[in-house]
């Protein structure tokens, strides 16, 4: 999630300024990840 994160320019900053913005980012990344590992793991 790191990693992608920072991909994306989702910084500290962003959180401080607006968290709104910054969770609904965070949570698009989060799935993203999870389907990743489940597409690489489950449905191989």
């Amino acid at each position: 999630m790191k990693q992608l994160s920072e991909k994306e320019n989702i910084t500290e900053e962003l959180k401080a300024k607006n968290q709104l913005e910054w969770v609904g980012k965070m949570n698009n990344i989060k799935n993203c990840a999870e389907e990743m590992i489940l597409k690489e793991l489950i449905y191989v």
